[in-house]
């Protein structure tokens, strides 16, 4: 068991989460020692040329933490904190999230580290090119399935598909969050914030409110955050306060998202919205809110700040948002999280509906994948929610427990341990 530490990295912070459900389910000692680790982690060195003739040395990593239960799945982000530890880490989550919804993947990451702000568009598809020829021995339709994440999208999967099939053939199972015209899945873009949305209400309903009139705060407006703000409003919460990297608006009658969306396009940010206030952007996580949804950067709630949040339920719309002590002093407090590997496991689960569509080479309408989605995050929240109450456990405990529980079994008969 680790030690429950302020310190930890990210990788430590997801496996002292783990080691808590694998106790709980006295799993035995090797089993635990097989699940807390990676299967296998690959580094490259990408020289990528620049455009004005110079090279550019950067490093790439993509972590295949288990394959138990299926092809390794997880997505690729581009950022400078983007290194090892924390690609492992968003790796572990990666297991535990497509167990929890009961599709057959296993957990996998990638991450290459640098700022794309400072890399133009052909600089950025050369980087993305060079990077998947380089892993491409590894990852395969059956093998390891890419995806986007953190400034990636839905172009940068596409290179990504063009530079694995022009060695392998047209593959466009290789990645999912692909452009539709390439067999991306309609829905996929707004998967990970509608199933966060999905969660929450089902959480409200166990608590016997509505969602009329409870007030939302989300921190971050990237794909996730904005489309979780704009869903939520639809269903009629109070979205009252955003934020991205330059700041954060408020106004305590509710947000117009879509006003917001048009806005953020025009000018970059949200911030200096029309018929908002604006504020600094870490103070969203003080607000007093009903609904606090962290959709950004991981350990944004830690121990200096876990004393000053106010909302009631927090939804990890990001992954690891809240560090092991935070959560300890939130739960101490009687603050419910639904946690990131149920929250935003939207995205995946839509994933694994698009890779499924390029296998039978068919494709779904938008509604039979929305219909299918909340089918999946509804029975996961069920269950997570009905071992809460069985065992008398938080909902991250009782994630982890079942899905540790699904990942061992899967181990155990394949003759992993």
């Amino acid at each position: 068991m680790i030690e429950l530490r302020d310190d930890m990295t990210a990788f430590e912070s997801v496996n002292y989460f783990f080691h808590k459900a694998a106790q709980a389910a006295e799993l035995d000692q090797q089993t635990c020692e097989v699940l807390s680790g990676t299967y296998r982690e690959i580094r490259v060195q990408i020289p990528l040329r620049m455009d004005d003739g110079t090279v550019n040395t950067v490093y790439g990593y993509r972590v295949q933490h288990n394959g138990a239960r299926g092809p390794y799945k997880g997505g690729v982000r581009y950022h400078p904190a983007a290194n090892l530890d924390e690609v492992r880490a968003l790796a572990s989550l990666m297991t535990w999230k497509t167990a929890i919804v009961d599709i057959p993947f296993g957990g996998a990451k990638g991450g290459i580290q640098v700022d794309i702000g400072e890399l133009s568009q052909s600089e950025l598809e050369r980087l993305t090119r060079r990077f998947m020829s380089q892993v491409s021995y590894i990852v395969g339709p059956h093998r390891d399935i890419m995806a986007p994440d953190m400034n990636t999208n839905a172009q940068t999967m596409a290179w990504m598909m063009d530079a694995y099939g022009q060695s392998k053939g047209h593959t466009p199972a290789i990645v999912t969050g692909k452009p539709v015209p390439l067999g991306g899945s309609l829905g996929r873009d707004a998967a990970t914030g509608r199933g966060c949305v999905i969660v929450l209400n089902e959480l409200v309903r166990d608590l016997g409110k509505r969602p009329d009139g409870l007030t939302v705060a989300v921190q971050g407006f990237g794909n996730v955050g904005s489309w979780a703000a704009r869903l939520a409003a639809e269903e009629g919460y109070r979205v009252v306060a955003v934020s991205d990297v330059r700041g954060a608006v408020y106004n305590e009658k509710g947000l117009d998202i879509e006003v917001l969306l048009g806005h953020a396009r025009e000018a970059g940010s949200v911030a200096d919205a029309p018929d908002t206030e604006t504020m600094d952007g870490d103070a969203i996580l003080e607000l007093d809110v009903d609904v606090l949804m962290p959709a950004a950067l991981g350990e944004v709630i830690t121990k200096s700040n876990a004393d000053r949040i106010r909302a009631p339920l927090i939804v990890e719309a990001a992954n690891h948002p809240v560090t092991p002590v935070a959560d300890e002093m939130l739960r101490d407090r009687g603050t419910t999280i639904l946690p990131d590997i149920l929250a935003n496991a939207g995205g995946v689960t839509v994933s694994y509906f698009e890779w499924t569509q390029n296998i039978q080479q068919f494709s779904w309408d938008e509604e039979q994948v929305n219909a299918e989605l909340h089918k999946r995050m509804s029975n996961a929240y069920q269950q997570v929610r009905d071992y809460a109450q069985a065992h008398d456990v938080d909902l991250r405990q009782a994630g982890f427990a079942l899905a540790v529980d699904r990942v061992a079994d899967a181990a155990h008969l394949r003759g992993y341990v």
